[in-house]
């Protein structure tokens, strides 16, 4: 699969890397979930330019600083004498910035942590001797979003307050997925593209695994993702053991309950045991960023009508059939674990259909606000989409349905006449149903 989108990543990443060869050293420093494309971007951006890309793998540091000689030594066609300790080689790097213009990579920053967690305090000290006499543009990325905050922006550690400029990279948008498959499959359907969104969440490599592979299909998509081998069948275990470590357990049972649709802490609590779990949803959802509160649009920051969901798309689908049905993987019974996606998948999509459409109304930048409303007593009335406009003095209020025969028109003017004598007295509000056609 060609690269796709990310203008303004590569416009901003040329930028810093001119603004360093002309004044003097940056910083930058790339956050995003695993498999979203930031080797990928680096690469782009740097096309062409000479650059040193150092990957921090989870070995002992003198083998690795054996691959980064042979690395430094092949791009500045130059001796590099011999070196087992990271801090020689950064503070070798830095002393060529002396002398030349170049673009330093390390990726996986956050793997420092367990190769030698000295090596954040070493880099502080040679980057700010060297930072005002050296060109060098000092890209560094991570995939575990909780370790790079930690890293850049704990006051307590080194390296807080040396970056220039930090870019959390995003799946694809909407209107790049619609561009792959007009790409791939001219004439796609519109269910396809929404199997495609509810699948892989707009993740690049789950795309690429998804186009190279040409399952475009939903059956296909269907069978790429359940067959034996499959990179996705353990993709959501790595990518959460990675960022909570050895806790995971907890955090697992907690997601767990939240994709089986469990989504108030009473109701988690009760799913676990009438455990307290109050400490481990607000770090999945401050420090992890794995989950997020939902609140009814126009309520109070402290109110407690809150409800929780997988804020990543991939892991809910993940959850949802790939966890739950861990037994059926064991034992290799990929046919019927096959069978029980494409069984519910109509059901499942329908659900994903109303994020769809929130993604398409925050991508348009017509609405200051955009979200749900229900009510927290009484019939709890509820209504899908309720976005207002820049003006703050009209609103649309939407009805999400995959298959338009099973709206209910007058049941839903009764929850718009509720709402409006709530919340809304105020805007001119615009009302419509939406289906798969207004994808």
């Amino acid at each position: 699969m060609r690269f796709y989108n990310r203008e303004d990543e590569l416009v901003q990443l040329k930028g810093i890397k001119d603004m360093a060869y002309a004044d003097h050293s940056k910083l930058t420093v790339l956050t995003g979930r695993r498999r979203v494309g930031k080797t990928s971007l680096i690469f782009k951006a740097l096309d062409g330019e000479p650059f040193i890309y150092l990957f921090v793998g989870r070995k002992n540091e003198a083998d690795l600083c054996s691959g980064y000689i042979k690395e430094i030594a092949q791009k500045f066609d130059t001796f590099v004498p011999l070196m087992d300790t990271f801090v020689d080689v950064f503070r070798f790097l830095m002393e060529q910035g002396t002398i030349r213009k170049f673009s330093l990579v390390i990726d996986e920053f956050q793997e420092f942590m367990n190769v030698s967690p000295s090596v954040y305090s070493d880099i502080q000290n040679y980057w700010d001797q060297y930072r005002t006499k050296t060109n060098i543009n000092f890209v560094v990325s991570g995939s575990i979003y909780s370790l790079m905050v930690k890293i850049f922006q704990d006051k307590k550690e080194p390296l807080f307050g040396r970056a220039d400029a930090t870019m959390r990279i995003r799946p694809f948008t909407i209107t790049i997925l619609k561009e792959i498959m007009h790409d791939y499959k001219p004439g796609y359907t519109n269910d396809e593209l929404l199997a495609l969104y509810t699948f892989t969440g707009g993740v690049p490599k789950y795309v690429e695994l998804l186009v190279d592979n040409n399952a475009l299909t939903i059956p296909k998509m269907a069978r790429q993702i359940c067959q034996n081998d499959s990179p996705f069948l353990g993709e959501g275990r790595n990518l959460l053991v990675e960022e909570f470590g050895k806790k995971y357990g907890n955090y697992f049972s907690i997601l767990d309950a939240i994709s089986s649709g469990m989504n108030t802490q009473s109701e988690i609590e009760a799913f676990l045991g009438d455990k307290s779990i109050g400490g481990q949803l607000s770090k999945l959802e401050t420090v992890y960023e794995v989950v997020k509160k939902r609140r009814p649009i126009f309520s109070k920051e402290g109110t407690q009508t809150v409800r929780y969901e997988i804020s990543d798309h991939f892991l809910r689908f993940w959850f949802r059939y790939i966890e739950r049905n861990r037994p059926l993987v064991e034992i290799g019974n990929f046919a019927g674990l096959e069978k029980i996606v494409m069984e519910d998948y109509a059901t499942y999509s329908g659900m994903t259909l109303e994020l769809y459409f929130k993604q398409k109304l925050q991508e348009s930048f017509e609405f200051r606000a955009i979200g749900s409303w229900w009510e927290a007593k009484g019939a709890q009335n509820e209504i899908d989409i309720v976005a207002v406009y820049l003006d703050n003095k009209r609103a649309l209020v939407v009805e999400v349905k995959r298959q338009k025969k099973n709206f209910k028109p007058q049941a839903f003017e009764e929850k718009v006449k509720l709402l409006r004598s709530k919340e809304m007295y105020k805007y001119d509000i615009e009302t419509a149903c939406w289906d798969m056609d207004d994808m």
